[in-house]
């Protein structure tokens, strides 16, 4: 019998017409049945401050750690900012990895899609995520790598996958494996 795993998905991009928002929700109509997907709001958390962890951090901070107390894998999909991920991305992993020692990452099974409507489809971004994952203890999928370049030749405006069908769905097969590995 197979196990449906949770799977959050955090976007990096706040536009209200965000192309990596579209492209991994359609590759969320990609994968297999295992994967129960649920997005997981960064936009509203206030920027880490150790000042602010006392006894009632940020309402914000308390419900987002615990959106991702019962998730199985997460599923990042961000734009690339100057050669690196968005703050808003950044700040989210400081938000989860904290306190010290109650980090809700370690151990839970990544994988990273970057798009941007340029050629290179957010490389800096991916790999800068990939450092900072290694840190929180997230085995991330290694391959295949999804940079997705000239995105907005690949997903239409109304979210439907128009090319590079067969990779995404490969990715997501891909991801859905290393999930089960990891968790199963």
């Amino acid at each position: 019998m197979s196990r449906t795993y949770q799977i959050a998905i955090i976007v990096g991009s706040l536009r209200k017409e965000s192309w990596n928002r579209k492209l991994i929700e359609a590759m969320t109509a990609l994968a297999p049945d295992t994967l129960a997907f649920r997005f997981i709001e960064i936009g509203d958390l206030p920027f880490y401050n150790q000042d602010l962890e006392t006894d009632t951090p940020p309402a914000e901070w308390t419900r987002f750690r615990e959106e991702m107390t019962d998730i199985d894998g997460v599923l990042f999909a961000t734009p690339e900012y100057n050669r690196t991920v968005p703050a808003v991305l950044k700040n989210a992993l400081d938000v989860g990895s904290r306190p010290y020692g109650q980090s809700v990452w370690g151990g839970k099974p990544a994988g990273i899609v970057t798009a941007s409507m340029g050629a290179t489809g957010g490389f800096g971004a991916n790999h800068h995520l990939r450092q900072s994952l290694v840190f929180l203890d997230m085995p991330t999928l290694q391959q295949p790598e999804a940079y997705i370049g000239k995105v907005q030749d690949i997903v239409t405006d109304d979210g439907v996958v128009e090319s590079s069908r067969d990779f995404l769905a490969g990715f997501m097969s891909a991801f859905t494996k290393w999930v089960d590995t990891h968790k199963g």
